[in-house]
């Protein structure tokens, strides 16, 4: 099939374009927002095409995957065709509500053409998505390998604008943290962030790197730090685990789903995160064990393979 999709989440849609499918994305001059094209930091293969608005209004389109509000209709106007109507279509919906968790309404609530499909089972309960069918494909990662070697004692955190996101992301829990170990932030626009937080620039490294480079600079770390109070799963937090990686979380959205017992610490009590910190940097050991049974987990769970025979099933549903 020929598949239609914006670069809009460049793991997420790594793991998308390995299935057998042709995947048109949207390109323009600028490679703005809604123009990003062929990602520049991760592996994709040629099934992959750019396409600018133009052609795409002469496209063979099989199948639209829609992922922001605003695509409904930019759909329509560059390819001249309704989505979930003209073409079958479905929303993905990457994101916790925000405003109102438990009464908040999605953007796709009063419609029931096109199918709003959550990457988790959280987010699904709390999204009021109206008259909108509504499915649930977990995350899949693209395995990056056991990378895990923990000889730096720091922490790993990932973690997009920290300074502009703040408790959402945890960002003022990091100096307690910061305590306990020193901390390796990656992730865009993380500059600043040890200024200001207050913290030396030693107990809290930040850098911004290609997702090649990510991975190893990570799994140097002894152990990875999710504080993040109020997002859908973060995809960080898997890798993390696929890597090899021990994790410590705090126990919100679809954290404790994601970590079973023996694969990390999940709490909400901040002594409890902070003693296991503290702990997988006294004892590597330990932290190589937890972090082999946090990849078993996420292999488990979240492989490319489910992943993909996960969507063939539904784009065989939405398009038949």
């Amino acid at each position: 099939m020929n598949i239609l999709v914006w670069h809009v989440h460049g793991s997420w849609l790594t793991a998308f374009v390995q299935g057998p499918h042709t995947y048109l994305v949207p390109v323009t001059e600028d490679r703005g927002p809604d123009g990003l094209g062929r990602a520049a930091t991760w592996d994709w293969p040629s099934a992959v095409e750019e396409h600018g608005p133009a052609s795409l209004r002469d496209a063979d389109i099989d199948l639209m995957v829609l992922q922001r509000p605003h695509e409904v209709a930019l759909a329509e106007r560059w390819t001249g065709r309704r989505p979930g109507r003209d073409v079958p279509a479905v929303y993905v919906e990457h994101n916790s509500p925000d405003a109102s968790p438990e009464r908040q309404l999605h953007p796709l609530a009063g419609q029931s053409a096109i199918p709003v499909v959550h990457v988790t089972h959280f987010n699904r309960l709390m999204w009021d998505s109206g008259r909108a069918p509504t499915e649930v494909v977990e995350h899949g990662i693209v395995d990056p390998g056991r990378l895990w070697t923990g000889t730096e004692r720091r922490a790993a955190v990932v973690v997009n604008e920290p300074v502009r996101r703040g408790r959402t992301t945890g960002t003022d829990l990091l100096p307690r943290f910061a305590r306990c170990a020193p901390l390796d932030v990656f992730g865009m626009r993380t500059e600043g962030l040890a200024g200001h937080l207050g913290l030396p620039p030693e107990r809290c490294r930040t850098r911004d790197l290609p997702q090649h480079r990510l991975h190893r600079e990570m799994a140097r770390c002894r152990v990875y730090l999710h504080p993040v109070r109020w997002t859908s799963l973060g995809l960080s937090l898997l890798e993390a685990m696929f890597l090899g990686m021990p994790v410590v979380a705090l126990d919100t959205t679809e954290v404790r789903e994601a970590v079973p017992e023996g694969a990390g610490v999940v709490s909400n009590r901040l002594d409890v995160l902070e003693d296991a910190v503290r702990a997988f940097l006294a004892d590597p050991e330990d932290a190589r064990l937890t972090g082999d049974a946090a990849r078993a987990a996420a292999q488990a769970r979240y492989g490319e393979r489910r992943f993909l025979d996960d969507w063939e099933r539904l784009i065989k549903e939405v398009t038949r």
